[in-house]
C-alpha cells in the first residue's frame, strides 16, 4: 500500500462515498466528495485515490464517465472495520413494542413484526414463522373424522396450531381416542415436538405400553402422524415496493424480474432465513454473499428469535446493498430480542 493510500485514508474516503451513495443511489464523483465530505483533499487527489481503491476491489465505476460506487467487498470492509452502530431512539423502540404487542394471535404478531421492520427500515421486512418442530407442545388431541381417518390437533404453548390427518387400518371410537390423547398429553408436557418424537420411540419400548393395546396404538399412530413431512414453513413479508422503487432496480428490468419472482414464490426467502437460523446475533449478507442470484444487488440483515435458548425462527430486513446499515442493524437486533420476549411470555402461559 503506497503512502497516499493509508488504511485511515481508505476508511475516511470509503465511509464518505458510502454515506453519499446511501443517500442518493448515484455514483459518487471526486468533485462531490471534495465539496461535501473531504474538503482538505482536491478532486484530482481524490480521483487518484479512488482509482487505487478500485484496483483493490473496494469501488467500481459503472460507466466510464461516471463516479464510483462501493462493491460488495467495499461494503464488507465498511461494516467490519468502519461502521459505528446507532442506538434506536426511545420513540422507535416504543413504536416497535406497540406494533408487535398489538395482537394476541401468533400469525398477526408475525405480520405486525414484518410490517414494523419494513416501516422503520424503508426496506422489506421478513419474518420466518416458528418451526413447529422447535416449539413446546401444550395440547395434543386425536379427532375421529371418518371410519378410518383421524386428525391430530397440535397446539403449541405460543398458540401455534397445526392439524395432521392420517388414515388408519381399524375403526376406533372417539372415547378410545380421548384416552389416547390424554396419555400422549401426559408424556408431551414440557417437550418440544422434536423431543416428543424421541420420547415416543422410548415409550414404545416399555413393556407396560407393549401390552396395553390402546396405549400401544396411541404411540404407533402418533409416531406415524408426527413423522409426516409437513411443509409448514411460512414467511411473513411486508414492504416489497420499498425495494422495487429504488433506482438501481427500476433501471434494471432483468434484476427486477428475478427479484419479483423470488419475493412472490417466497421459497428463496425461506431458504435465506433458514440459512441464518443457526447464527448467533445479527447476521449480514452483502449482495453476492447470500449465494442466491435471485436477489443479486440486495443485502440481508437477519437475527434469530426464540424462547429460553430454543431458536424458533428468524427475522430480518432485505434491501439494496446501499441500505442504511447503522440504522437497520440495531433495528433487527432489537426487534428479534422483543419477539423472543413475546414468545417466552407466551410459552410460560
Amino acid at each position: 500500500m503506497n503512502e497516499r493510500l493509508t488504511t485511515g485514508r481508505i476508511k475516511n474516503i470509503l465511509q464518505a462515498i458510502i454515506m453519499q451513495y446511501i443517500y442518493t443511489g448515484e455514483p459518487v464523483g471526486s468533485n462531490m466528495l471534495s465539496k461535501k465530505h473531504i474538503p482538505e483533499l482536491s478532486p484530482a487527489t481524490l480521483r487518484n485515490i479512488m482509482s487505487e481503491m478500485e484496483e483493490i476491489g473496494y469501488l467500481r465505476q459503472p460507466h466510464a464517465s461516471a463516479g464510483r460506487i462501493p462493491t460488495d467487498k467495499g461494503f464488507r470492509f465498511y461494516i467490519d472495520c468502519i461502521l459505528k452502530i446507532k442506538e434506536l431512539s426511545q420513540s422507535e423502540m416504543e413504536k416497535i413494542k406497540t406494533k408487535c404487542h398489538r395482537s394476541q394471535e401468533i400469525e398477526k404478531v408475525m405480520f405486525n413484526t414484518s410490517s414494523i421492520l419494513s416501516s422503520l427500515s424503508d426496506c422489506m421486512g421478513v419474518v420466518l414463522a416458528p418451526r413447529f418442530e422447535n416449539v413446546f407442545i401444550k395440547h395434543m388431541e386425536f379427532i375421529k373424522l371418518g371410519k378410518k381417518q383421524v386428525m391430530m390437533l397440535l397446539v403449541s404453548n405460543s398458540g401455534i396450531i397445526q392439524n395432521r390427518i392420517v388414515k388408519i387400518e381399524e375403526d376406533l371410537e372417539q372415547h378410545d381416542m380421548e384416552r389416547m390423547s390424554a396419555y400422549l398429553n401426559g408424556i408431551a408436557r414440557g417437550l418440544t415436538l422434536r423431543k416428543l418424537k424421541a420420547k415416543i420411540v422410548e415409550e414404545m419400548k416399555k413393556e407396560k405400553n407393549l401390552y396395553d393395546r390402546l396405549l400401544s396404538k396411541a404411540l404407533k399412530l402418533s409416531k406415524i402422524v408426527l413423522d409426516k413431512d409437513e411443509n409448514t414453513d411460512n414467511v411473513y413479508v411486508d414492504g416489497k415496493t420499498n425495494i422495487f422503487d429504488q433506482p438501481e432496480f427500476i433501471e434494471d428490468a432483468e434484476k427486477m424480474k428475478f427479484l419479483f419472482k423470488a419475493f412472490e414464490e417466497k421459497s428463496v426467502l425461506i431458504k435465506i432465513l433458514d440459512k441464518a437460523i443457526d447464527a448467533k446475533g445479527v447476521n449480514i449478507f452483502i449482495g453476492s454473499e447470500s449465494g442466491f442470484n435471485e436477489i443479486k444487488g440486495c443485502s440481508i440483515i437477519t437475527a434469530p428469535y426464540g424462547s429460553n435458548g430454543n431458536v424458533f425462527g428468524t427475522l430480518g430486513v432485505i434491501g439494496p446493498t446501499r441500505m442504511n446499515y447503522p440504522r437497520i442493524i440495531p433495528l433487527v437486533n432489537y426487534t428479534a430480542a422483543l419477539l423472543s420476549d413475546i414468545m417466552t411470555r407466551r410459552e410460560a402461559m
